[in-house]
């Protein structure tokens, strides 16, 4: 196995719980967003050079937990580089073959081919990463995540026999404070994994780059335990070279939400009504 940096960082993940009263905003007006989608959600930003944290629904943001759904390929990037199963965000993966079918009976022909990880990670692959956790193992992607501490503020999280599954099916669960907490060590290389890891899984993250401001960010769409939708966007958005990091959740008892399309929608209203995407931040 490819040599690990296993130092001990549990708990580091939780962030807004470090914070205190005086750099914490609680802005309602974000509220807007979510009422005009029909969701229920939260938000928050951290401005990383003024240490000054904004959120929308604290409860929701510190103290509830969800699957991390595809947010967790993050994590299995990280996994998979680090334990040496993948080199490279280039390293052709060949397809199983299985056709997949969409939800509304389409051909998933962005799936079903041989790819990349940086391609299997912009269109969401759940079947590459499957392969990734399964190349994984439990043993050694149980001590990632202990060593980290990702998904572990309420209880004791094991993998049983769902390796390939875990993060979808609501046995891992994560805040949006920890969430955010894992894209800021991340971005500053912060996380029990080489530099080189970390640079590649960031640079993946990056979705929009121009001379005004970089946007990185993940996404994620899943199911509750109560059958609601739920959706995620976590990372971070640069604007003359100051960061700010952030993380949305948001879930719906409507079940033909279109999520990819919401909570796009929602994050570039909230961060549009908080000055970005002009340059001057």
């Amino acid at each position: 196995m490819k040599h690990l940096i296993l130092r001990s960082l549990a708990g580091v993940v939780l962030f807004l719980a470090a914070c205190n009263t005086n750099n914490v905003t609680q802005d309602d007006s974000l509220k807007k967003y979510f009422d005009e989608a029909g969701v229920q959600g939260t938000f928050g930003i951290f401005d990383n050079a003024q240490g000054q944290f904004t959120v929308y629904n604290l409860t929701r943001f510190r103290d509830s937990a969800y699957l991390p759904a595809s947010t967790f390929k993050i994590f299995n990037s990280l996994a998979a580089l680090g334990t040496g199963v993948i080199f490279s965000d280039t390293v052709v993966v060949p397809w199983d073959k299985v056709v997949r079918i969409s939800s509304g009976g389409d051909t998933m022909h962005q799936w079903n081919k041989n790819m990349d990880m940086r391609e299997a990670f912009e269109v969401s692959n759940v079947p590459f990463y499957r392969e990734m956790a399964r190349r994984i193992g439990k043993d050694t992607m149980q001590m990632l995540l202990d060593s980290i501490g990702y998904g572990r503020r309420y209880d004791t999280f094991r993998i049983t026999n769902n390796i390939d599954t875990f993060w979808l099916d609501n046995t891992l669960k994560v805040t949006a404070d920890e969430q955010l907490g894992f894209v800021k060590r991340l971005y500053f290389r912060q996380l029990p994994f080489q530099n080189r890891e970390q640079e590649i899984v960031r640079n993946m993250m990056i979705r929009e780059r121009n001379d005004k401001y970089i946007l990185a960010y993940k996404t994620g769409w899943g199911k509750t335990e109560k059958g609601n939708e739920l959706g995620w966007v976590v990372g971070w958005i640069e604007e003359n070279r100051h960061v700010y990091f952030f993380a949305l959740n948001l879930e719906s008892t409507d079940h033909s939400i279109n999520m990819a399309e919401v909570r796009k929608k929602i994050l570039n209203n909230i961060l549009t009504d908080l000055g970005f995407f002009k340059g001057k931040m």
